[in-house]
């Protein structure tokens, strides 16, 4: 199977990015079960779910600790496979495709942020922005490209605030800094589906409340779809529709009021 993927961009506020807008795309889980090891023990994390992530849509995923939140998150951006079921991209399933085709759906369709950021300690603000392309271009090819990355790196990291940071490293900047930076890293290659896993969890509430409303000017102004695990029930509630873990199954859905 061959997935069409197009490069998304995210706008500035000062000026626009210069790649078109696709559309959106949908993505689907279908009856997913996941069991890890423990030891001699089996823990069962996800007990057959089903979820439909809609074009440009702002989604929440709740559920205690051990709900199996982040695990749905990651079998959905081909971090993890499933024991049993699929996921579906545009119909078309992806979590069975041979290692190379996930690594290229992974870099180019899905955009992932994490609570703990990753940020490469030994690199600039900007360098850790700029690695997704080194990743996708490989040397040669992002030397010859260089310029034009880094002209775009400039333009989201200016969306997000990151101008005067460009030559930090990590240990220099704030918590709601990195967090921007991680945002910043996962936009330069056109994501069309965003993954975030706790975003604000380790961020104060007025700096959770800031990567909070960047993700929703994402979503409204550039149509990123956005999924998004959070075990914060006010942030959960700024989103289109929330669903809940509970012991492994999707027990309810919740849209904005």
């Amino acid at each position: 199977m061959t997935t069409a993927i197009a490069p998304a961009s995210p706008k500035s506020d000062v000026r626009p990015m210069k790649s078109p807008k696709p559309q959106p795309l949908q993505i689907d889980a279908v009856a997913l079960e996941k069991t890890y090891r423990k030891g001699e023990h089996k823990v069962p994390v996800l007990k057959g779910v089903n979820l439909s992530v809609h074009r440009g849509e702002l989604l929440s995923i709740v559920g205690q600790s051990g709900s199996g939140k982040s695990t749905l998150l990651h079998l959905i951006g081909l971090l993890d496979t499933p024991d049993v079921g699929e996921v579906l991209l545009e119909g078309q399933r992806i979590d069975d495709l041979p290692e190379r085709s996930r690594d290229q759906i992974r870099n180019r369709v899905f955009g992932f942020i994490f609570q703990f950021y990753h940020l490469l300690p030994e690199l600039t603000l900007l360098e850790n922005v700029l690695t997704p392309m080194m990743i996708r271009d490989g040397f040669f090819a992002y030397l010859k490209n260089r310029g034009q990355y880094r002209e775009e790196a400039h333009s989201i990291l200016e969306r997000v605030g990151l101008t005067h940071r460009l030559k930090h490293r990590p240990k220099e900047l704030s918590g709601g800094e990195m967090q921007r930076a991680a945002i910043a890293r996962a936009l330069i290659g056109h994501p069309q589906i965003l993954l975030a896993d706790e975003p604000t969890g380790n961020l104060d509430r007025s700096s959770g409340d800031e990567i909070m409303s960047l993700l929703e000017s994402l979503n409204a102004d550039e149509r990123l779809t956005v999924v998004m695990v959070t075990h914060d029930e006010s942030i959960a509630a700024r989103a289109h529709r929330t669903v809940r873990l509970f012991e492994g199954r999707l027990e309810t859905t919740r849209a904005a009021a």
